[in-house]
């Protein structure tokens, strides 16, 4: 009763083998069927599956780009929302260089299109004889120009202002039309969820401090047209929007991803325009954007080497530039973890938290559709990156004028990865049941893989091993996403619970990752609490032995103990109830091969020295927040 427990690979390229699924996964989904039916039902078909009270897991792409997308358009892309819908459900469509594609892990259970506002549909309006756009001097050019050029000459036009003129209201109009009808047409509940949203393109005053921010909302309907940066490249602009849309009842979400690539402005400790942060600040965003994508093609945003020294696996998938520079980003104000300790700060000091995030993952596919397996790795923007040469990740045929044996053009793109998946916790596959799901922060994020993470909190959860160990848990503690009240001194219990994709490696180890507030400052630790064959961590280090896993790079074969599913009951050997702290969990898989090291196998080369060639896939749930009962709000 788990959602696509049952997938198979469609490419022809060898994987691990598949894991055995323990008869605990019929506890860690609590599949019990509820009679009760939900408020969609009387348009639902006959074969719509029962709502489960207990919550299945559900996984997603809230962040898809469609040839509606400037950037994506010109890229050569011409797949459309409906062809993005298509491929969610597990269909082929074509990649702009010409060859079709696919997921390898079968369907998903729910998408979002979210082309840009800015500028909806122009670009794509310029190559139609019938728009009133064709003959401007701009289409003109964009037409006589291959994907680089095109992308290049975009930029300017972007920068000097020149799409404006072009910017219609009637084109942005059918545009909408468009991404609005592909979602009603492809909605089917029970069974495959779509989701009406957009991204909100704030580049800072700038141009390049990414501020973006997925919207997502809830219904059938949404506004005439969206809230674009063209407007304001003011976030806090963007919340009083929604506000506004809320009222007119046109309920949302807003996503923010890219903080790395934000020149520390994503989590900066002042308003946009210089203000102190204050509790109506705070309020209004975390009522406007309760979740935060944490990882997605363009790098991993939950920690960095220099934030994060300590925590030995922080260099992961690290995009080290702002978005569409070469520009370094700036760490300190762009990283989750930091921002959430922040927040625990910002509470015990002024009694306010703007940054108490949940956790999803996404693609940011400019294709219409992405591939977060790092075997089927197509690249991110259509023909710019469509192949292994263009991306960097096998030589040219021919070098470069100064030698160089790789594409400049792909400079960058081998920092892009495969990545990510949204993982949500509901009663069913329904839009309301889903959103209502983002708006308590039940939700994970993965690099890719399909692993199944739960986390509770409390002080009298269940034995893990009773049968009704999930109903007692949602009766007596708390899920990720949640508040925890500190009841007198004792510790509580905290209750992690990983399933590995048996499309993907074994699971190597299971983390506890802590923030807290000591004496007014941010404190972070990462525990072991579960390791890959059954011992428990080390004490003194809080760490699990290395198991020793291995990949072979000349074909991605992978070796070393690891565990189908891990699980463990712990409590924090340096708690205090009197403090604020926070906790979520994360998951390691066994390294595999990283998507560049699968391009240079098939190749018939060697991997690039300056290019990791293995990776350690992960997921993350969303933190539980401890609240001393002294200051519980």
């Amino acid at each position: 009763m788990l959602p696509n427990s049952s997938r198979s690979p469609v490419i022809a390229v060898p994987r691990p083998a598949r894991l055995a699924i323990s008869i605990a996964l019929l506890l860690f989904s609590g599949c019990q069927p509820s009679p009760e039916a939900s408020s969609e039902d009387a348009a639902s078909p006959a074969d719509r599956p029962a709502a489960n009270p207990l919550r299945n897991p559900y996984f997603g792409d809230l962040h898809v780009h469609t040839r509606l997308s400037f950037d994506a358009y010109v890229f050569d892309v011409r797949n459309g929302p409906s062809d993005a819908y298509r491929y969610a459900k597990g269909e082929a469509i074509q990649h702009a260089d010409g060859y079709s594609f696919q997921l390898a892990s079968g369907p998903l259970d729910f998408q979002a299109v979210t082309d840009h506002g800015l500028y909806l549909g122009v670009v794509a309006a310029m190559e139609d004889p019938e728009s009133p756009v064709y003959e401007e001097p701009l289409a003109q050019e964009i037409r006589g120009l291959n994907a680089v050029q095109g992308f290049q000459r975009m930029l300017r036009a972007l920068t000097s202002n020149e799409l404006a003129d072009m910017d219609t209201d009637a084109t942005q109009r059918s545009a909408w039309q468009t991404v609005v009808e592909a979602a009603a047409e492809h909605n089917d509940p029970g069974h495959f969820t779509t989701f009406i949203g957009y991204e909100y393109t704030s580049a800072g005053d700038n141009a390049f401090d990414n501020l973006h921010r997925n919207v997502i909302f809830r219904g059938a309907d949404a506004p005439d047209l969206p809230f674009a940066a063209s407007e304001s490249q003011n976030p806090e602009d963007l919340w009083n929007w929604m506000d506004d849309q809320r009222s007119a009842g046109f309920d949302a979400l807003a996503i923010p991803h890219n903080s790395n690539g934000s020149g520390g402005r994503m989590f900066e400790l002042h308003r946009y325009r210089g203000g102190p942060l204050d509790a109506e600040y705070a309020e209004q965003r975390m009522r406007n954007e309760p979740l935060v994508e944490i990882t997605q093609v363009k790098g991993t945003s939950e920690v960095h080497p220099l934030l994060n020294p300590n925590d030995e696996w922080a260099d992961f998938e690290i995009y080290p530039y702002k978005i569409a520079t070469r520009t370094p980003s700036e760490p300190d104000g762009s990283y989750v973890r930091q921002a959430l300790v922040r927040g625990l700060v910002l509470e015990e000091q002024q009694g306010f938290n703007p940054f108490r995030f949940g956790f999803i993952g996404s693609t940011d596919s400019h294709n219409a559709g992405g591939t977060p397996e790092e075997a089927n790795h197509v690249g991110k923007v259509g023909a710019r990156d469509g192949s292994p040469q263009k991306r960097g990740s096998v030589p040219l045929d021919e070098p470069n004028e100064d030698g160089s044996l790789y594409s400049k053009v792909g400079a960058g793109f081998q920092f892009y990865g495969s990545a990510g998946l949204a993982g949500v916790w509901a009663e069913e596959n329904t839009r309301e049941s889903l959103f209502e799901a983002m708006r308590r922060k039940e939700t994970f994020a993965t690099s890719g893989p399909r692993i199944k993470l739960r986390f509770f909190g409390g002080y009298d959860l269940p034995a893990m091993n009773q049968a009704d160990f999930v109903e007692r848990a949602y009766a007596t503690g708390v899920p990720m996403g949640a508040d925890l009240l500190a009841e007198g001194e004792a510790a509580p219990t905290f209750v992690a619970w990983a399933v590995g994709d048996p499309d993907s490696a074994p699971l190597q180890r299971l983390q506890i990752v802590k923030g807290w507030v000591e004496e007014g400052e941010a404190k972070e630790q990462v525990f072991d609490v579960a390791c890959a064959d059954g011992s428990l961590p080390n004490p003194a280090t809080h760490r699990c032995e290395d198991n020793g896993a291995s990949v072979a790079l000349d074909d991605c074969s992978v070796d070393g103990e690891g565990a189908p599913e891990l699980k463990g009951t712990w409590q924090d050997p340096s708690y205090d109830a009197a403090r604020r702290a926070l906790y979520y969990v994360r998951v390691l898989e066994n390294p595999t091969c990283r998507w560049s090291t699968w391009d240079a196998l098939r190749a018939g080369v060697s991997p690039r020295e300056d290019i990791a060639k293995t990776i350690q896939e992960r997921a993350w749930t969303s933190p539980i927040w401890l609240v001393p009962a002294s200051t519980e709000n």
